[in-house]
């Protein structure tokens, strides 16, 4: 693998890194009505387990309420039992044709929790970003190693990857900053 190719790689896998996390932050409750609470929810549908956003379509008309229109009124029982099932702590009301879901506000010891959690997430990522630094400068030792790097330019192209990993921490640690405020927010 060339220089370019380990930077770009490293790039790429840093992004969806901070990616990954901007979808694991949608799912942390707020006290707010936000349809991505549901996104990571799979359901068992049709035999197999089916995200809720394949098979219906979900709202916010209300601050503190979800709704959940299933496109085969047939499943809705289905989605039932997954939100039932699910660590989300709502309980579905359904009029056979949506589903209801009334977001309660959130306790102190709630929003610690949803904190916690929010600094946890934003850990893993910033794991996952040196992971990708760690292999990134093993490729460059390599390059060096079969004589296809100079020493000076292998750290030039390590001080190249660490201004990445400077960056990608920087979203992340800004990501959790921005979700921790929205929980803690009344």
């Amino acid at each position: 693998m060339s220089v370019e190719e380990t930077l770009l790689d490293a790039e790429e896998r840093m992004e969806k890194a901070v990616g990954r996390l901007k979808g694991d932050l949608a799912g942390i409750r707020t006290g707010r009505a936000n349809p991505g609470m549901v996104d990571s929810l799979k359901v068992e549908v049709y035999g197999s387990p089916t995200p809720v956003k394949q098979i219906a379509s979900v709202s916010a008309p209300e601050p503190q309420q979800l709704v959940i229109r299933p496109f085969d009124p047939g499943t809705i029982k289905d989605i039932e039992k997954g939100i039932i099932a699910s660590d989300l702590g709502l309980a579905p009301q359904s009029d056979g044709k949506v589903i209801r879901l009334n977001i309660p506000a959130l306790s102190g010891e709630v929003r610690k929790k949803m904190v916690a959690r929010t600094k946890d997430l934003a850990e893993e990522s910033k794991v996952s970003i040196r992971n990708v630094r760690r292999d990134a400068n093993k490729a460059l030792d390599q390059l060096e190693k079969d004589k296809e790097l100079s020493e000076d330019e292998c750290k030039t192209y390590k001080d190249d990857v660490q201004e990445l990993t400077n960056k990608y921490e920087g979203q992340v640690t800004e990501l959790a900053k921005t979700k921790e405020a929205e929980v803690l927010d009344e």
